[in-house]
């Protein structure tokens, strides 16, 4: 689904920040990457959004070399895939509903859609009680929800979830887990960036560890280890 051949990222002022990194995420998979500050998790994500290009290798989803797309190519790709970020960037003057809502309207999505799907998935992580609520109303957890209800809305072959608990207390972080869990159960692939240790260890999935650019472990079940 997501490959990346021997990627390497060296900016002009000849900082390499990946070196050689190859790795495959597969459909349905979800995948911890861990790492120290400067590790290279971010332009991993950031190569994977397409915000930035490799400077060797290719980083591919199914059979398109990403940073080869154009026009509306990427266009129908950034719609495959869905962001959830530590400061959850919610519009401050629009609902819950509405901050949802505005997801698929800019995705050109009808009317009729909108009214249901949003509050189906405003439902599925647990804000039924919310939807009128605007963001300075709602708890951190209660605003990091509303997030991804908002990636997901148009129902994204991808979630990435750049550290989506840095700013949370322990008990909003484990049900911000649980709900990404829940969402890669009905079969979306999960792709979480997080300093968290205690996330990964009670998840038991795959973790990859980062270190100066490169994967220097990978786990199919591992434990947060650096």
């Amino acid at each position: 689904m997501i490959y990346f051949d021997k990627v390497t990222k060296e900016y002009d002022n000849g900082v390499k920040v990946l070196e050689d990194v190859s790795l495959t995420v597969n459909k349905g998979e979800l995948v911890s990457i861990v790492g120290h500050s400067g590790a290279g998790k971010t332009t991993l994500i950031k190569l994977l959004l397409a915000e930035e290009d490799p400077t060797e290798g290719t980083v591919s989803f199914h059979s398109d070399n990403i940073s080869t797309l154009r026009g509306k190519d990427m266009t129908n790709y950034r719609r495959k895939v869905g962001v959830v970020f530590q400061d959850f960037r919610l519009i401050p003057n629009k609902t819950a509903y509405e901050n949802v809502a505005f997801a698929m309207e800019a995705a050109g999505r009808h009317d009729d859609e909108i009214k249901e799907d949003v509050p189906h998935v405003l439902d599925l992580v647990d804000l039924k009680s919310k939807f009128n609520h605007f963001p300075h109303q709602l708890s951190g957890g209660e605003q990091q929800r509303v997030a991804i209800a908002r990636a997901i809305i148009n129902r994204p072959e991808i979630i990435i979830a750049d550290e989506p608990t840095g700013n949370l207390d322990p008990l909003n972080t484990y049900d911000i887990v649980q709900i990404l869990k829940k969402i890669n159960d009905l079969g979306t692939t999960v792709i979480l960036t997080t300093h968290n240790k205690g996330i990964v260890d009670n998840l038991g999935r795959r973790v990859i560890t980062m270190e100066n650019g490169k994967i220097i472990r990978d786990q199919k079940t591992g434990k947060f280890s650096m």
